[in-house]
Order: C-alpha cells, then structure tokens, then sequence
C-alpha cells in the first residue's frame, strides 16, 4: 500500500504531545504520504511536552485545505493554543465540508470544538475533556478509539496504533475515491 498523492496536515504548536505528533507522521510517511507540519509560524521550532522538537514546514495561513487529503490534530497542551487561531479552525471547517478525514487524539477534540463541527457527531478524546465535547453538542464514546465517518479519534498515547489503523483506513477509502474519478486513458 502507497500514498505517494496522498498529501496530510499535521497540526502543531508548543506543548505538543511528542508521542501524538511523530507517531502518526511515522506512519503515514512509512506509506509514501506527504506529511506537513502546520503552525500558526512557517519555518518554527516548536517543542513537544517532552522536549522533542519539531519544525512547522508552513503557517496556516500559507497552506489551501483543498490542496490536502487529511488532518491530523495532536495532543498535550497544543490544542489550546491552536483552538484560538481562526485560520487553523478554517482548516478544520473546509476539510470537515469535504468529508476529508480529521484525526484527533487526547486533547486534540479541543481544536473540533472550537472548530464547530461536533454537533450531532460521536468521537472519543481524553475523559478529562468529555464535558467540552458534550458541550459542543457532540456524543462523548468512552472507547480507546472511535471513527464515526471522517472523525478518527483516540484517548491517550496508548491507543495510537489502533487509532492509526482507523486512520489508514480512511486515508485508503480517499486514496480509492482519487483512482476512481481519475479518467481513464
């Protein structure tokens, strides 16, 4: 399996939890994507929970969502930041408008709240932020990982190789749609 036209953002800000970043970017870069790290700076070191650094490849600003197949949104305290950048939260909007798949483990649910697009939806996150999903109109599942359409989502560091298995599923099911409008010849 290859996604050599698969192209993803990977949010990130300070604070992010190192295992929720490079995990996912790993994986889907193992299979041929192409991963960008998207900040509210381009060109930025950030620094996860841990101390493992990071360097945004763009600012939200610089990156069009249509140009993109799928998002991922990391966890630890990055997502509280990320939630009060309104072109992040564009981001979210336009991918989630085209049913593009939205990843989020632990806090990262945070950014789809802020984001207004949980209403009537079911996902999972770390408990501790179980109250801001309901709020947001949202059904909060107490499973280690959850997909419910184009939302992946997962609790904890634990959880990421299941989470990412529904992930890869659902990049897979964009990568089928992309082979089947393409013409033939």
């Amino acid at each position: 399996m290859t996604y050599d036209e698969i192209k993803i953002i990977q949010f990130i800000d300070d604070e992010f939890e190192d295992l929720e970043l490079w995990y996912p970017v790993y994986r889907m870069r193992e299979f041929g994507a192409i991963v960008h790290l998207v900040g509210e700076k381009s060109n930025h070191l950030y620094h996860g929970k841990h101390g493992v650094p990071a360097t945004s490849d763009f600012s939200y600003s610089d990156v069009n969502p249509a140009l993109y197949d799928a998002l991922l949104v990391p966890g630890g305290w990055a997502p509280d930041k990320i939630r009060r950048i309104e072109t992040a939260l564009n981001i979210v909007k336009q991918l989630d408008a085209s049913k593009k798949p939205i990843g989020s483990i632990c806090h990262g649910a945070w950014v789809l709240v802020s984001a207004g697009i949980l209403k009537g939806r079911r996902l999972t996150s770390v408990p501790g932020i179980k109250d801001d999903l309901i709020n947001a109109g949202a059904e909060w599942m107490n499973e280690q990982h959850f997909r419910e359409g184009n939302l992946i989502s997962a609790q904890r560091p634990p959880d990421i190789p299941a989470y990412m298995k529904l992930f890869v599923e659902a990049v897979q099911e964009v990568k089928d749609k992309k082979l089947t409008e393409q013409p033939s010849t």
